[in-house]
């Protein structure tokens, strides 16, 4: 049996192509560099993270955008008529005032792995863009037609139009084709899919949020009209009849259930199997109850499907509700490479798993210039939207152990490194080495920033050594969070208060969402954005089979 979710941790919004026996699973990235994180898998089952597809942050410049904007809801198709790979994606620049000002852009390679075309501009019609390759050769972009007009439904109907390779553009403008399957709202996520002469149009509804699900319609005609699955929603976390057409509100926690491990399940892609499986990729989350909080974020999980003699796609054991264990695949085992628990920086090369906020890891990490450690030059603050130095990989689990060791001599206050568990800009927790000119040298404090306030426990601050390295670790336990820190020859000791891990996530950051938590090493210079940290290893050792509780 497959255990859910398939990737835990910061994975929302999957989409799933085929080439061959080989399996590749797109994610969202938001404000994080690299972007769009491929995974691969030959079985369903074990999957690695495999690529990035955006590595240029001049390219795709995502500096001074607030968290939770950046690259949403990627797109990424196999068309075999051309061998080649495709990949469609929006950069959410704004929501203020509802507008949503997004810019959807396409590229091309023949190779998952690159090189990459140059980013392709599309439209600004709506979020959530993908591309359908008929087999006539024809490309169609679906998006949601985002509403800002009063007195008309919001967010608004799924929009449609052609696309031209040769001209590298869409042919008109945008036609709105679908309404959606259910009375639920908050339409988004559309793929388009053909099937025995017939078209097929998955979406979400409900909100990304408890009310969410997995939705589909079918014509004759590409543009439609489209006919609504009569079991809708196939695929979700609270069953039953709802109507909110009126509250475009995306949470609604209301319709959590109570029966259910996995939550928010919805904004699906499928893929049918050479052997004649059926299998549906989905978002889901997994909240503290009854804080209804899901610091892990959105994550990605799979159901086993099948198709109706009548032509309806549907789970294989007859329901809607996303299930926690779901049979496998009838293909060979295929494991593959998992990042390690312990980095220890001897390789030479970054590992792919490491992400910063806006910017490439490489820009302030370096793993060269000082053999089996990553070195880190500090820039702004963490709350800026800019240039931050946060080496981070995703949480995966609220039951984890995370220890480093680092050599760092802070000149000033403004200096400072350690480590980091981090929401967003506005929401983290930090344990940091700096200079404290009241204790006369260098010391060891913990700063908070919750919503955008920041505390510094001035009371847990500790004198320590200027020379010399200093261990630090972050014990997470469910919704206990606690740093504790010790010299080279010292014993472990606890320092700062313990923290409600619940807080950082979507349900209770007001600055952010839609993203998940991250754990990592970090180093700030205020002043001229030069003195370094050198951390000697980054161990990870987290508990995935453990409930979020």
């Amino acid at each position: 049996m497959i255990h859910n979710p398939i990737l835990p941790g910061f994975n929302p919004d999957p989409c799933i192509c085929r080439k061959g026996d080989d399996y590749y699973l797109a994610v969202s990235s938001f404000e994080w560099f690299p972007g769009i994180p491929v995974y691969h898998s030959r079985d369903l089952k074990h999957w690695e993270l495999l690529t990035h597809i955006l590595t240029d942050d001049e390219a795709v410049c995502l500096r001074n955008l607030p968290s939770a904007k950046g690259v949403w809801a990627p797109c990424l198709t196999y068309c075999e008529q051309e061998d080649l790979f495709y990949i469609v994606y929006g950069v959410m620049n704004s929501t203020n005032a509802r507008y949503f000002d997004v810019d959807n852009f396409v590229m091309t390679a023949r190779d998952i792995c690159g090189p990459w075309s140059e980013p392709v501009y599309l439209h600004s019609a709506g979020f959530d863009a993908s591309m359908f390759h008929d087999e006539d050769g024809r490309k169609w972009v679906v998006s949601l037609d985002w509403e800002t007009r009063d007195g008309y439904e919001k967010p608004g109907f799924i929009c449609l139009v052609e696309y031209d390779p040769q001209a590298r553009a869409i042919l008109g403008y945008p036609k709105c084709i679908w309404r959606g399957g259910t009375d639920r709202g908050c339409i988004e996520a559309p793929h388009l899919y053909k099937r025995n002469g017939r078209y097929y149009i998955m979406c979400a509804e409900g909100g990304t949020g408890y009310n969410h699900c997995v939705t589909m319609g079918r014509s004759e005609h590409v543009d439609g009209p489209y006919v609504r699955d009569p079991q809708n929603p196939i695929v979700t976390s609270s069953p039953g009849v709802s109507d909110e057409r009126r509250d475009p509100d995306h949470l609604k926690p209301k319709y959590f259930n109570p029966d259910s491990v996995l939550q928010k399940s919805g904004h699906g892609s499928v893929i049918d199997l050479p052997n004649g499986e059926t299998y549906l990729f989905h978002l889901c989350a997994r909240p503290f109850v009854p804080e209804l909080r899901c610091t892990l974020g959105r994550e990605t999980a799979i159901q086993r499907m099948t198709w109706t003699e009548d032509g309806w796609l549907r789970m294989a054991d007859g329901g809607n509700l996303a299930r926690e264990l779901v049979p496998e695949p009838a293909l060979p085992d295929a494991p593959l490479f998992l990042p390690p628990a312990l980095d220890d920086f001897d390789s030479g090369t970054l590992g792919n798993f490491y992400y910063a906020p806006r910017q490439m890891p490489a820009r302030f990490a370096d793993v060269t210039a000082r053999p089996g450690w990553v070195r880190i030059r500090g820039q702004e603050s963490r709350a800026s939207l800019n240039r931050v130095s946060i080496l981070a990989r995703k949480l995966t689990s609220v039951y984890a152990t995370v220890t480093t060791r680092m050599d760092f001599r802070p000149e000033t206050y403004k200096h400072s490194a350690g480590l980091i568990l981090y929401y967003d800009n506005m929401n983290y927790l930090n344990l940091r080495k700096y200079r404290s000119e009241s204790l006369g040298g260098s010391a060891l404090s913990v700063t908070q920033m919750e919503n955008g306030a920041r505390t510094v426990w001035q009371d847990a601050r500790v004198p320590i050594p200027d020379d010399g390295c200093v261990w630090m670790r972050l014990t997470i336990r469910g919704r206990s969070s606690r740093f504790s820190y010790r010299m080279d020859d010292g014993e472990w000791q606890e320092i700062g208060p313990v923290f409600d891990t619940s807080k950082l996530s979507d349900e209770y950051c007001r600055y952010g969402e839609f993203t998940g938590t991250m754990v990592g090493l970090t180093c700030a210079d205020r002043i001229r954005h030069e003195i370094c940290a050198d951390f000697d290893f980054f161990e990870y050792l987290a508990d995935e089979t453990r409930p979020v509780g």
